[in-house]
């Protein structure tokens, strides 16, 4: 990789990162938000941006961060992806416990709810299933991870737009697409399907 494209690399990345959070944190709803309802939006928001990071991690395209540097990455912003997925629902609870007890047994009307509680079981159900990764073997640990990450690019796209809070829109639809574009682009390449075929 030559240095321009390091560096082209290096700067899309900072700017589809930090650009929805800094712009978030200019939103004018800020001013009638609690702190703790803030920490759990903005966890949220973290928690997007790194499922754009994932798939360039576990492809080994970023800069300084191929091969095993890279997959150690990968596992080590995984757990960080649950961390905040637990923060983001943790703050909501204290917020406010029958929303989130609503959005969890799926008996809630807002729509984006039940998306972001599928998304959340399927993070949580991946960083379970890496604890066993080695018992699972390769393929079958890729095609679980492989079907999990979808639903969680999925799952969290469909709960990010259809919430109208802090994120503005423009930026959470550009990190929108380009957390589906990622995760869609790493499934391409590393072929999960292929699980398949060779046991035939």
């Amino acid at each position: 990789m030559n240095l321009l494209r390091q560096l082209v690399l290096r700067h899309v990345l900072i700017l589809v990162v930090a650009v929805p959070i800094a712009l978030a944190a200019t939103s004018p709803l800020l001013a009638w938000r609690d702190p703790t309802y803030i920490l759990a939006g903005f966890s949220g928001i973290v928690a997007m941006a790194l499922l754009f990071v994932q798939p360039l991690l576990a492809l080994g395209v970023l800069p300084g961060l191929a091969s095993v540097r890279g997959r150690r990455v990968h596992r080590l912003l995984g757990a960080g992806l649950a961390v905040s997925v637990l923060v983001h629902v943790g703050a909501l609870w204290v917020t406010s416990p029958p929303d989130v007890l609503d959005a969890l047994t799926f008996t809630s009307p807002a729509s984006f709810s039940v998306w972001g509680v599928i998304a959340m079981w399927a993070v949580f159900a991946t960083a379970l299933l890496a604890l066993f990764r080695k018992r699972l073997g390769p393929r079958f640990w890729r095609l679980l991870h492989g079907a999990l990450t979808l639903v969680i690019a999925v799952g969290t796209v469909i709960h990010a737009v259809l919430i109208e809070g802090t994120m503005e829109p423009v930026s959470k639809t550009v990190l929108a697409v380009l957390v589906l574009f990622t995760s869609l682009w790493a499934l391409y390449r590393i072929r999960v399907w292929t699980v398949f075929k060779s046991r035939r």
